[in-house]
C-alpha cells in the first residue's frame, strides 16, 4: 500500500516566494536559466542549475557545479530565504492552466514503495541523468524539487482537499510569467494529516507522472544512505522524498510531436506513396490541421497539411504499447521510411511538446530547419495507466504534462 508521510518542510517566507520559485531544472537549458535569474538573487535557478553562477564554458557535471549547489543552498538558509516549518506537515499545492485548476497533495513518498514498484513507472531512465540528480541530492542533502506522481481519485480525499482550499487561505497564491496560477496550503491539522495519510495507505499503486529522473535519483540516494548507516533503524527521514500526487482524473497529457530534419531521399511524393501502405491519407490544406480522435496524426510537409489515419492492422488494440500512436508512428513511419532506429540518440529527429502548439511545428518546416512534422493524438491517463499497471514501458518522449511543477514552493531536507 502506497505512503504519505508529512514532513517539515523548507520554504521560502510569503514576501519572497515569487522569486525563489522557478521551473524545474530540465525545462530550462543553462543559457535560457542564466537569463530568467538575472538580477534575481533569489531564484532557486541557482541551486538547481548552479552553473550559471559560474563561468559559462564551466562543465555542467563537474564537481565545481555540484558545491556551487551546496554553497548556495546553505547561503539561502543562511539569509533566511528559506526557512523551516516548526512541525510536520502536509501541504496543497494547486496550478491553474486556462482556466482549469488541479489540485495535489504534497508529501513524502517511500524509498521502498519505489523499490518494490508500489510507484510504477511508464518511462525508461538514462544513467547519466539519474548519476547526474544522485549527486545534487547527494551533495545537498535534499529533495530540492519535486516529482510528479498521479493516482486513481479517491472522492473523500477530494472532498478532504475541496474543505480545505475552501476554508483556509492559501499561503501563497500567485501567476508565474508563463500565465500560470500556483496557489498553495499549509495543512497543520493533524487529524486531517493522519486522515490523508489513512487514505493513501489504501492504494495499492501511486504513478510517477512526470519527473523518472529525480524519482530515481531520490530513491537510489535514499538507498544508498540506509545502506551506508550501520544504525539504520527505517524512520529516518533520508528513507522518503519529496513528489506532489494529483488525482489521475484531474490530469491531462498534452500531444508530444516529432520534426525530422530530411525525407530519408525520397520526394514528397514517394513519401506520400509509402505512407499509402499503412494509413488513409487526406489533404488537409495550407491551414493547421489537428489530430482529432486516437490513431489520427497530422503531417506537415512543402506548406501542407495531411491527416493520416492508420489502417487497421498497422495497431493492436489488445496491446497496451501496440495501441499507441507513438508505437504506430515508430514501426510504420519513423523505422522503415526515415531509418530512424532510437528516438533517444538519432539527432534528425526532434521532439515537440504540445504546449508550443502546432504552428511550432510549421515554423521550423517553413524555416527549412526540418523537412517534416508529425502530430500525435495525445495519450490519455488510462492509458498511462494500464502500462504502468502492465509492467512496461512506454516508447521516448510520448507524455507532455503541463502545467509543469513550479520548483522552490517547498523543499524536504534529508537530514
Amino acid at each position: 500500500m502506497a505512503v504519505l508521510k508529512p514532513f517539515k518542510g523548507l520554504r521560502p517566507p510569503h514576501a519572497l516566494v515569487e522569486k525563489v520559485a522557478s521551473p524545474p531544472y530540465d525545462v530550462l537549458n543553462s543559457e535560457e536559466a542564466r537569463i530568467q535569474a538575472a538580477g534575481n538573487q533569489f531564484s532557486l535557478l541557482h541551486i538547481i542549475k548552479p552553473e550559471i553562477d559560474l563561468p559559462e564554458n564551466t562543465d555542467h557535471y563537474s564537481e565545481t557545479v555540484y558545491k556551487k549547489a551546496k554553497e548556495n543552498f546553505e547561503k539561502f538558509k543562511a539569509e533566511g530565504w528559506l526557512k523551516a516549518d516548526d512541525d510536520e506537515y502536509l501541504y496543497i499545492y494547486a496550478q491553474t492552466m486556462n482556466g482549469k485548476t488541479q489540485y495535489g497533495v504534497v508529501g513524502c513518498a517511500s524509498v521502498d514503495d519505489y523499490m518494490n514498484n508500489v510507484i510504477k513507472k511508464h518511462e525508461l531512465t538514462r544513467k547519466d541523468k539519474e548519476e547526474d540528480r544522485m549527486k545534487h541530492v547527494r551533495i545537498t542533502n535534499a529533495n530540492m524539487e519535486p516529482v510528479f506522481f498521479t493516482y486513481p481519485a479517491i472522492k473523500e480525499v477530494d472532498s478532504i482537499v475541496a474543505d480545505f482550499v475552501e476554508n483556509n487561505s492559501p499561503e501563497y497564491d500567485f501567476t508565474s510569467d508563463d500565465n500560470f496560477g500556483h496557489h498553495f496550503w499549509v495543512i497543520r491539522d493533524k487529524k486531517i494529516i493522519g486522515r490523508l495519510v489513512e487514505l493513501f495507505g489504501t492504494l495499492p499503486s501511486t504513478y510517477v507522472a512526470d519527473g523518472h529522473h529525480r524519482t530515481a535519483a531520490a530513491a537510489l540516494v535514499g538507498n544508498e544512505k540506509r545502506k551506508a548507516n550501520p544504525n539504520h533503524t527505517g524512520k529516518e527521514e533520508y528513507n522518503y522524498f519529496l513528489a506532489v500526487h494529483f488525482p489521475a482524473d484531474q490530469l491531462t497529457i498534452i500531444d508530444y510531436n516529432r520534426v525530422i530534419k530530411d525525407l530519408n531521399g525520397m520526394t514528397k511524393e514517394i513519401m506520400l506513396e509509402k505512407l499509402a501502405a499503412s494509413f488513409n491519407i487526406r489533404e488537409a490544406g495550407e491551414e493547421i490541421y489537428r489530430p482529432d480522435r486516437l490513431h489520427n496524426f497530422s503531417m506537415y510537409v512543402e506548406g501542407m497539411w495531411y491527416s493520416l489515419t492508420a489502417k487497421r492492422g498497422t495497431y493492436d488494440d489488445t496491446d497496451p504499447i501496440g495501441v499507441l500512436d507513438v508505437t504506430i508512428l515508430t514501426r510504420e513511419v519513423l523505422d522503415p521510411l526515415f531509418n530512424i532506429k532510437d528516438l533517444r540518440t538519432d539527432n534528425r529527429i526532434d521532439f515537440v511538446g504540445g504546449i508550443r502548439g502546432l504552428g511550432e511545428l510549421k515554423k521550423r518546416v517553413d524555416s527549412g530547419e526540418m523537412a517534416v512534422a508529425f502530430a500525435l493524438f495525445p495519450v490519455s491517463m488510462d492509458q498511462l495507466i494500464n502500462i504502468a499497471d502492465s509492467g512496461k514501458i512506454m516508447p521516448p518522449k510520448t507524455t507532455w504534462f503541463e502545467p509543469k511543477l513550479r520548483s522552490g514552493l517547498v523543499i524536504h531536507e534529508l537530514n
